[in-house]
């Protein structure tokens, strides 16, 4: 176990998950004194799109060679975030990335979405075990927005949460990552004129899949510090992310500013004192 008094547990789904939704928390966390932070990240993202041309043949479908390259993506995005703890779930490799709900990907033999609860959230609860976090973080029951693997890393959270519990070790409190409406809208002001439409079809927040209103919001982290670290985690991940990508705009536009923020809603524990959002997501422990 670290000896540092404040631990925090980041559970998600594939390489860059960590990078676009919480990295700048996890660069907060690893640059504030006595707190330990732990990315688990549950696949390789095997089945991810890849947008370096010299590169497209590790596609699944031909050398599928795309999660080790990603396994190097990842290590360079901790660097930049200054985490230095993170684990594969399992060990590298045990689960695959399913791909979207309904796909082949689905139905292959390694899915994560086909895994044993109990025994992926078994080797969920050895970490938790050894690192003892006041706090975790991962998705809502959904996911975020419905992937597969998201849905299964919130299952597999909350059942390595109470496996723990079972054996002496009990979670504080248990965050769902989200993004709220209001930065959506700001968002869709930056892009309106643009002929890069991050939204596809979608006119407004409320066509979206994602985005909760700030009366649902317990937390947010602001980026503004660390804008720079999260910008040089997604880039990172260049065979996901393009450099030229709408989100290094957002983060520029709203994270320079201090406007853009990554947001929480608590889902189980104490929720901290005072009024309005907590800025720190261990308030109250």
């Amino acid at each position: 176990m670290t000896d540092a008094s404040r631990r925090i547990l980041f559970v998600h789904a594939h390489p860059d998950d960590e990078s676009i939704g919480t990295g700048a928390t996890m660069a907060h966390y690893a640059a504030t004194p006595d707190t330990h932070v732990t990315l688990v990240t549950c696949t390789l993202g095997e089945e991810g799109e890849i947008h370096v041309p010299a590169l497209a043949r590790l596609e699944a479908a031909q050398a599928d060679q795309l999660g080790g390259y990603r396994v190097a993506e990842l290590q360079r995005a901790c660097a930049a975030l200054g985490v230095s703890d993170h684990r594969f779930l399992g060990g590298a490799g045990r689960y695959r990335d399913s791909g979207m709900m309904g796909t082949p990907a689905n139905e292959k033999a390694r899915a994560f979405w086909r895994a044993d609860l109990d025994e992926a959230s078994a080797h969920l609860a050895e970490v938790i075990l050894e690192i003892r976090p006041q706090v975790v973080v991962s998705y809502d029951p959904n996911g975020f927005y419905g992937h597969p693997d998201h849905i299964q890393a919130h299952r597999v959270a909350v059942r390595g949460m109470e496996l723990a519990a079972g054996k002496g070790h009990a979670v504080a409190k248990f965050y769902w990552t989200t993004v709220a409406k209001r930065e959506l809208a700001a968002a869709f002001e930056i892009f309106k004129n643009s002929t890069e439409n991050p939204f596809g079809d979608a006119e407004s927040p409320d066509d979206l899949p994602f985005g909760t209103p700030d009366a649902e919001i317990t937390a947010r982290i602001e980026v503004g510090s660390y804008v720079m670290h999260k910008h040089a985690a997604l880039k990172a991940h260049a065979t996901q992310i393009p450099g030229d990508d709408w989100m290094f705009t957002l983060a520029a536009r709203l994270g320079e500013d201090g406007t853009m923020g990554e947001y929480y809603i608590l889902a189980d524990g104490e929720r901290g004192p005072g009024e309005g959002w907590e800025t720190d997501l261990f308030a109250g422990i």
